[in-house]
């Protein structure tokens, strides 16, 4: 979408800048012709994104094809070895000889031939949440639900078809986490069940995957084994952990259970031969000690665990292995000095960066392992298919025609760098607005990002600079400590001091942003969601050189938070029960320092987040209140942790867009026409 002759471009028409559609999701054919991108767009009534596929050129010579089209959609595109396309879609079976009351499956597994109409081809009571096909057979695996008590698919629909008959919706816990970022946990379980593509095969049970799957699923390339994350609870829920299963794809017979004491598993990848399969393995965090990354190779005949990356200093994820038979070569991604680059891993344990610049996810290798596709983009990029070689340093990706593109910004991107008080580098990265300059300096709003683990390096629909830079504000976003990118040191100089070193980083990289003379020092906010939100709330009780300050899904009291978050054992490790340890709640919790907040606040809080519970929000709201502390607070009842229904996302835009326009610029207060 290019500017108009006014020089309007999308990022001043929050409508347009929603309408934009949003690639997602790669799959490439086992011969390497075909590569078909999940691109969300608008439903007609504007009010929610609907994911349909598209057919990509990978010779990036054509324009992309729209291959499906359904009201609830079609997601999770993978190639069987045939060929043959496949998808998860809610959509209804028109087959003649579809069951009655099939419509409430939610996702089925369906199958797409090049030329054909779609065919359903798995379906479970409850629906399936994730698959992977085998690379040379016609097997599959799909995570399903299984309530207590229920042996198998058939049982399970019978027991929650009493259950709906019954109005019955309790659930009994034995056990937690009860939560998950934004739903229940329970009553069912979810399992993997591998079978075959004969209409008549019945799925194998190869285990349950606990009460949270976040692991997935994979299956090896002939189908003879199934590989998938389990969630454990431990004895206590400090001990809560992940593990990674190795199953039997024909029995279900356990062979490898993955799990160490100390260690988290997950992301199973099988190799091309079947022999191993290739793991994240992450350093359970301490109270003394931050968590640490690293991919794992576990044979699967013997068990025997191998560090694939010793010594490699940042976080890899997003693993491609070679699909030539012999060669142990893979692909990676890891956070890195504000980008997200694609690193090669060779058989002898070499490691390469093969991108530049960019941040990079859904990695495909072609079948002779010499070309990859990825999925690219940038702070000043959405998401846009590319393809670059296998082999060679610091490449620059040629981009293939796609649906979304946005190629015309109302600023520029830079960097900002400057040094920690503890002599660390720090850097940020820096959206300025057309136009900016000495004689006209822009005012700076302050992105902080959540995590705390994470880091800015890449497009993101939900905390945007570019509607802010088009309304005439610069846009800084820091990788304070704790983020992501920077080395294991960069973790270690901010563990357990939430509010302390990164505090700290934060005020330096704003002041070197400042001391620019196209930046305007008297005219500053800062907003921030999540952990971001968290420094929002510590910024505002420790300072008040900001004029305004936007605080979204933000902790506010940590002991309340910690007994409360879906997550609790996780941030109880880091940060001590409040009963036992108080030491770090004291010096980090933002609630005990209310009464020192002068800077007006926008709050925002979804009533479904799980992460970071709505109260944490109303107990911000109400002690602003009480400190007479000017104060909006912007609520969704039927949101969680993120903001994501279209014309919510609007409303946020705008209520925090004029928020800053009132505090920082000075300007009249407007309230949002749909408030």
């Amino acid at each position: 979408m290019s500017a108009t002759s006014s020089g309007k471009t999308a990022f001043h028409d929050l409508s347009a800048f929603f309408a934009t559609p949003r690639v997602g999701a790669l799959a490439l054919s086992p011969d390497g012709t075909r590569l078909v991108a999940a691109v969300q767009s608008l439903n007609t009534e504007g009010t929610a994104y609907v994911s349909g596929l598209w057919d990509v050129d990978p010779a990036g010579e054509r324009e992309p094809l729209r291959l499906t089209r359904s009201v609830k959609g079609e997601s999770a595109p993978k190639f069987a070895a045939d060929g043959t396309l496949h998808f998860l879609s809610g959509r209804e079976n028109t087959d003649a000889a579809a069951e009655k009351g099939e419509g409430k499956d939610g996702a089925t597994l369906w199958a797409l031939p090049e030329r054909g109409e779609a065919r359903r081809i798995a379906r479970h009571p409850g629906g399936i949440s994730g698959y992977a096909l085998a690379a040379r057979t016609d097997a599959f695996v799909y995570s399903g639900s299984l309530l207590p008590g229920a042996a198998d698919a058939e049982a399970h629909a019978k027991l929650t078809k009493a259950r709906e008959e019954a109005k019955v919706t309790a659930i009994l816990y034995e056990g937690g986490p009860t939560r998950f970022w934004d739903h229940d946990l329970g009553p069912g379980e979810q399992h993997a069940f591998v079978r075959g593509l004969a209409e008549d095969a019945a799925p194998v049970d190869a285990g349950g995957q606990g009460a949270v799957d976040e692991g997935g699923v994979a299956l090896s390339p002939d189908g003879t084994r199934v590989a998938y994350g389990r969630f454990v609870r431990g004895r206590v829920p400090n001990e809560n952990r992940s593990a990674v299963v190795v199953a039997d794809a024909a029995t279900g017979a356990e062979l490898h259970v993955v799990d160490r004491p100390g260690f988290q598993y997950d992301s199973p990848v099988f190799t091309s031969d079947g022999t191993a399969v290739v793991l994240v393995r992450e350093l359970e965090e301490t109270y003394e000690t931050p968590y640490d990354m690293t991919l794992v190779r576990i044979d699967v005949a013997t068990g025997e665990e191998t560090d694939l990356l010793p010594g490699f200093d940042n976080w890899p994820g997003g693993v491609a292995v070679s699909p030539v038979a012999g060669d142990g070569t893979l692909w990676f991604t890891a956070d890195e000095l504000g980008h997200h680059p694609v690193f090669r891993r060779d058989a002898d344990g070499t490691v390469t960066r093969l991108t530049a610049s960019g941040a990079y996810g859904s990695l495909q290798v072609s079948p002779d392992a010499s070309t990859l596709y990825a999925l690219r983009t940038n702070i000043d990029e959405a998401p846009v298919p590319v393809r670059l070689a296998a082999t060679g340093e610091d490449q620059s990706p040629v981009a293939l025609k796609a649906p979304g593109t946005l190629p015309h910004l109302p600023g520029t991107l830079t960097e900002v760098e400057t040094t920690g008080e503890d002599g660390f580098p720090l850097r940020a990265w820096l959206a300025v607005p057309d136009g900016a300059s000495a004689d006209a300096p822009a005012p700076l709003l302050v992105f902080v990002h959540g995590g705390p683990q994470g880091s800015w390096n890449a497009w993101t629909w939900r905390w945007n600079p570019w509607p802010f830079v088009a309304r005439g504000y610069a846009v800084l976003m820091p990788d304070p400590a704790l983020s992501t990118g920077y080395g294991q040191k960069m973790h270690e100089r901010g563990w357990g001091q939430w509010g302390g070193q990164p505090y700290r980083d934060l005020m330096a990289l704003t002041d070197a942003t400042e001391a620019r003379d196209d930046i305007d020092e008297t005219r500053t906010g800062l907003a921030g969601g999540s952990y971001g939100g968290y420094m929002a709330n510590r910024v505002a009780t420790s300072t008040g050189r900001f004029r305004g300050i936007m605080s979204h899904a933000s902790i506010w009291d940590t002991a309340a938070f910690q007994n409360d978050s879906d997550a609790s054992w996780f941030f109880r490790r880091i940060f001590g029960h409040s009963e036992t340890r108080p030491e770090r709640h004291r010096a980090n919790s933002p609630v005990l320092g209310a009464s020192r907040i002068t800077t007006p606040m926008l709050v925002i809080h979804g009533a479904l987040d799980y992460r970071v519970p709505v109260g944490q929000g109303m107990a911000l709201f109400q002690d602003l209140q009480r400190f007479e502390v000017p104060a909006k607070f912007l609520y969704f009842p039927d949101e969680n942790h993120w903001v994501l229904k279209p014309n919510h996302a609007v409303v946020w835009y705008e209520t925090v867009l004029n928020f800053f326009d009132e505090k920082v610029k000075g300007e009249e207060w407007v309230r949002p026409n749909l408030l």
